[in-house]
């Protein structure tokens, strides 16, 4: 591949990563600084209850991130993070439909493991495993595509 080749490749590779970023973290993370008023509001659930499920997923994110990176080194990126993008959707059905609190708490269980599959770190691993040595450009580019999630949430 020529040279311009590759420059251009990468950065269709790091500007679908950085949609994927944008929407990954507003869709987890950020979710709750939209959403748990309302949540409250309508299910008459503790505000602390309702940040403890955000607080069970990062728990849960911790938790696999051994065994993510461990998956990333042995079969690539690309399952992980399509496979992210595939439970983080589960989890927000089970989080948009929760009938009670511990239901509402699988339901972020579930986004944790999407997180754990789909957020900085795996992403950063895969263009590690990606670019190698060259990778401290993309994953900079990548931060940069992530940091407009909280403005875009």
């Amino acid at each position: 591949m020529r040279s311009d080749a590759i420059g251009h490749h990468r950065l269709l590779v790091i500007s679908a990563l950085g949609v994927v970023q944008i929407l990954a973290w507003g869709s987890s993370f950020y979710l709750l600084g939209v959403l748990a008023g309302p949540i409250e509001a309508d299910t008459g659930w503790a505000l602390a209850w309702v940040f403890g499920g955000l607080t069970l997923g990062l728990l849960v994110a911790g938790l696999i991130s051994h065994s993510v990176g461990r998956l990333i080194g042995e079969r690539g990126g690309r399952p992980v993070l399509a496979a992210a993008a595939v439970v983080l959707a589960c989890g927000l059905v089970v989080i948009g439909a929760a009938p009670s609190l511990p239901v509402f708490l699988a339901g972020w269980a579930l986004l944790g493991l999407g997180m754990g599959c789909g957020l900085y770190d795996p992403a950063f691993a895969t263009l590690g495993r990606l670019y190698g040595a060259e990778a401290r450009p993309a994953i900079t580019t990548l931060t940069l595509w992530g940091g407009f999630a909280s403005t875009v949430s």
